[in-house]
């Protein structure tokens, strides 16, 4: 396997994990206390649609000329790492507060206690309405990555095989410990996929545009690691003009 063939894995697996222990936090908190039936039916079903969403676009998209394709999926790909990269950029400098699981697993839970049952009905709506929403919002973020990551080097099956992968993990681990995934990494893990999306943003939208990258894919590496001093760069220096000025107060998440 490539270097780029498996970092598209690495950025959809990663990006696919995050958005899954989001969705997962919500669905543990609606579970606990409505029971599972009406989630996992929810969930069933938003991954059901998300999954003929990849199908169709997916198949689509392959009928774009390839440079045309690279040039638009490259310049949303990097308006969308860039996005994620700013997030992480402001989370590990202080500026913002770190996202917490364990805090949102506890919010749904109460909101979920307090929406009151309707036992008379087949199915728990709330339960099923709340965990549908969770995961097909969440999932329209992955389907788009995935989609983006495959499509622009005819390599979906790849970016599918990532995202895949994190299904199986971020569930698995899930449903074992019956409760958020609060020690994964995620913030981290955004940084890295925020980082993953400009670098391949950037990549494919010049070779799109009729840039001839030094080495073809070989560049891409250069391409992250410069990515990647940049953002830690801008790290230190936020972190250290944040300890200068005491009265800075840290943004909510």
């Amino acid at each position: 396997m490539s270097a780029s063939s498996a970092l598209i894995v690495l950025g959809s697996f990663l990006a696919s994990a995050v958005e899954m222990v989001e969705a997962l936090t919500i669905v543990l908190g609606v579970g606990v206390v409505r029971g599972w039936r009406a989630p996992f039916t929810g969930v069933a079903v938003a991954t059901a649609a998300l999954a003929g969403l990849v199908a169709v676009l997916g198949s689509a998209l392959q009928q774009i000329p390839i440079d045309s394709l690279r040039l638009v999926v490259g310049a949303l790909l990097l308006v969308f790492g860039l996005q994620w990269l700013r997030k992480a950029i402001l989370r590990a400098s202080g500026y913002k507060a770190l996202h917490d699981e364990d805090e949102a697993f506890r919010r749904e839970r109460d909101l979920a206690a307090a929406a009151g049952s309707n036992r008379g009905a087949a199915l728990d709506w709330y339960g099923f309405t709340v965990s549908f929403k969770a995961v097909l919002l969440e999932g329209l973020e992955v389907v788009f990555i995935v989609i983006a990551f495959g499509s622009a080097q005819g390599r979906l099956g790849l970016a599918v095989l990532g995202a895949g992968a994190a299904l199986v993990v971020v569930v698995g681990a899930g449903l074992a410990a019956h409760r958020p995934l609060s020690r994964v990494p995620e913030n981290w893990i955004k940084f890295a996929v925020g980082l993953l999306l400009t670098s391949f943003g950037c990549f494919w939208a010049a070779e799109g545009a009729g840039v001839d990258w030094p080495g073809n894919e070989g560049s891409l590496a250069g391409v992250v690691v410069f990515f990647g001093l940049v953002s830690f760069t801008l790290v230190r220096t936020l972190r250290r003009q944040r300890l200068n000025s005491p009265g800075t107060a840290t943004a909510g998440a």
